[in-house]
């Protein structure tokens, strides 16, 4: 089967820092848009912000411990090759983005060890990157 790519819109407060964060920062060509939504290639994803409240845009439920780290709930990503994904934490680090979670390799020497990094776009939606030396460990127990 052919993986075919994903639709996910996703709430923002201000469209200018989400064009700012997601066509500047990550590198995510611009498609259509409107007053109150833009189209972002996401890798390959069609990723699309929508202006709505603040009290929307970035909704935190929490976290949840894994490997040692809080993650954040709700969050997306997507699963990149460790060269891509090493190429793209060095850029979010030139560009001072603050992670919640530093890049780091977690399950170290285990079934699905995995490279991963957390951060945050302006309007508060977590987002996670990650990359596996062997993608065939992706769903590995």
């Amino acid at each position: 089967m052919t993986l075919r790519p994903f639709h996910l819109a996703i709430p923002v407060d201000d469209i200018a820092n989400a064009r700012r964060f997601y066509g500047g920062v990550m590198g995510c060509a611009e498609g259509r848009s409107d007053t109150d939504w833009v189209d972002f290639d996401f890798f390959g994803h069609q990723l699309v912000v929508h202006r709505a409240g603040s009290e929307a845009a970035g909704v935190d439920a929490g976290s949840n411990p894994v490997d040692g780290h809080d993650v954040p709930v709700p969050h997306f990503g997507i699963v990149l090759t460790m060269e891509n994904w090493q190429a793209l934490a060095d850029r979010l680090t030139r560009a001072g983005t603050h992670f919640a979670i530093e890049p780091t390799v977690r399950f170290k020497g285990q079934p699905g060890e995995q490279a991963t990094m957390f951060f945050r776009d302006p309007s508060g939606n977590a987002l996670e990157f990650k990359a596996f030396a062997d993608d065939g460990m992706l769903f590995a127990t």
